[in-house]
């Protein structure tokens, strides 16, 4: 499979796609240029919001007139109306050069959400857990990147990537007090291939991540830790990837231009925008 160009965005660090069901769009982020970006799926119309801090994250809440974003300093309640903020929680905010990254709900509606250093300085972030009475609750500590998480449908395993390491770490998972106890790496990247990074799970259980560099899209089976699949994307950096659309056939992909010299980007122009696939 080859994935198209959707929309010519050139983000910088394009990242955080999702699919929002209740207002039937697309959301992604330009973390880097404090970008929110949202595609109405009716019409492929895209509106654009600017924030003040560095926004790595997008999730669904309760109502359509607000998402919740993963923000330099913590998780933030945002109306998509009035464009107020409002915090939900605080977290690595008093370390100078941490951010959020990746994150998502668990089935029960926990949200999991991973920091680290802006630098990508090894050991400096961690995975961190907020419950339904919004504690805040340190799960992993001394991680580099962490990426991609997602949750069996059984609710029974968790995976995550760890982005520097190349892997994707599976854990046991209690869903009921949302503990995980560390299983094994459910996948190892080869270096060739570049790093796993953010992540999302099909109807069969398969795992498709994006990798950087590594022009592309894979779908690996985490049971058995063989490489299935890959989609093809015409540029380096490619940084997310997520299901969605009326009949979810569709797979959204983002990229960045963050790391590439000046004849990489004329060598990949596209660099930056956001790709899609139909499946």
């Amino acid at each position: 499979m080859k994935a198209s160009v959707f929309y010519k965005c050139d983000c910088y660090l394009g990242e955080g796609v999702m699919w929002h069901k209740g207002r039937q769009s697309f959301f992604w982020v330009d973390i880097e240029e404090k970008t929110i970006y949202e595609c109405q799926w009716s019409d492929k119309k895209v509106v654009t919001k600017k924030l003040p801090s560095r926004v790595s994250l997008v999730l669904e809440t309760d109502t359509s007139k607000k998402v919740l974003l993963g923000v330099q300093g913590g998780l933030m309640y945002y109306y998509l109306e009035t464009e107020e903020l409002e915090w939900l929680c605080e977290i690595d905010k008093d370390i100078k050069d941490n951010r959020t990254n990746d994150g998502g709900y668990d089935p029960k509606g926990r949200i999991w959400v991973g920091t680290m250093n802006v630098n990508c300085e090894k050991g400096k972030g961690a995975l961190y857990c907020v419950d339904e009475n919004r504690k805040l609750r340190k799960k992993v500590d001394r991680m580099s990147i962490p990426n991609g998480i997602v949750w069996t449908r059984d609710a029974k395993k968790m995976y995550h990537v760890e982005s520097t390491d190349r892997v994707v770490n599976e854990y046991d998972y209690d869903v009921e007090t949302g503990q995980i106890v560390f299983n094994k790496v459910a996948i190892s990247v080869p270096d060739d291939l570049g790093s796993p990074d953010g992540m999302c799970m099909d109807d069969d259980g398969m795992l498709w991540i994006a990798h950087w560099p590594g022009f592309g899209v894979y779908q690996w089976n985490p049971v058995s830790g063989q490489l299935l699949d890959k989609i093809e994307v015409p540029v380096p950096n490619v940084s997310s990837c997520a299901f969605g659309g009326n009949n979810k056939n569709v797979m959204l992909i983002t990229t960045a231009r963050q790391g590439l010299s000046t004849d990489e980007l004329r060598m990949y122009p596209d660099s930056g925008s956001v790709f899609m696939v139909e499946f």
